[in-house]
């Protein structure tokens, strides 16, 4: 325990992921698929079987619904013209996010977004919320060519914020996001307030977990 406290009060950066850590487009993203496999497939799946994928980019989580690379990317289609067309209405901010983001930029804190969203949604939720001047990276599943669990995504964060991955955190809701930060050598915090239960994400083995994200100042050491 020791060594964990001094390494995040020793954090030089903070990566975040987007949906389910930052943003609550849960039930948007639910509804989307909904939508698309009741479109496509003719059939209503179970809603964890849905959301099972969510961290990894839409692409490759279609290829769970179906064997055929076809009706996959049918899927796809589906699934962005109705999530594209209703996002804006049904994207939500979690409680206390910008408190928060507030409170670790005014620690001089380099903040960052990492995550498997397309450039363009990741960026339309971002203005959305007017979040832009907190983040000072911002890498999508279009900025990499491997994508998470893979580390590179983190390790892009944090090149692009100038700081060693070691000493930074990446804070996320899904186990893809744990496994890409442990590998790339960054602390881990999982959040429970996202789309994976806490067994999932504590299977997963991450430094911390929090229920909130107004817990996470405190970890780091941070007085508000």
């Amino acid at each position: 325990m020791k060594t964990l406290i001094s390494r995040l009060s020793t954090t030089q950066a903070v990566l975040f992921d987007l949906d389910g850590t930052v943003v609550d487009t849960l039930p948007h993203i639910l509804a989307s698929f909904r939508h698309a496999t009741a479109d496509v497939l003719g059939a209503s799946l179970p809603d964890d079987e849905l959301m099972h994928y969510v961290g990894i980019p839409l692409a490759e989580q279609m290829r769970h619904f179906t064997g055929d690379e076809d009706t996959a990317g049918r899927l796809l289609a589906s699934y962005r013209e109705f999530n594209h067309r209703t996002h804006d209405d049904m994207a939500r901010l979690y409680p206390n996010t910008i408190a928060t983001l507030r409170t670790l930029t005014g620690a001089a804190l380099p903040l960052g977004i990492v995550t498997s969203k397309s450039r363009h949604m990741a960026h339309r939720a971002i203005a959305l919320f007017e979040l832009g001047h907190y983040f000072g990276a911002v890498v999508t599943a279009d900025d990499t060519p491997v994508h998470k669990p893979d580390p590179l995504p983190v390790l892009t964060g944090a090149r692009l914020l100038g700081v060693d991955p070691t000493r930074a955190i990446y804070v996320g809701d899904s186990p893809m996001d744990i496994q890409a930060g442990n590998a790339a050598g960054a602390a881990t915090i999982a959040a429970t307030w996202g789309v994976a239960s806490r067994d999932r994400l504590e299977a997963a083995e991450p430094d911390a977990v929090i229920d909130d994200i107004s817990e996470l100042p405190a970890l780091l050491g941070i007085e508000d």
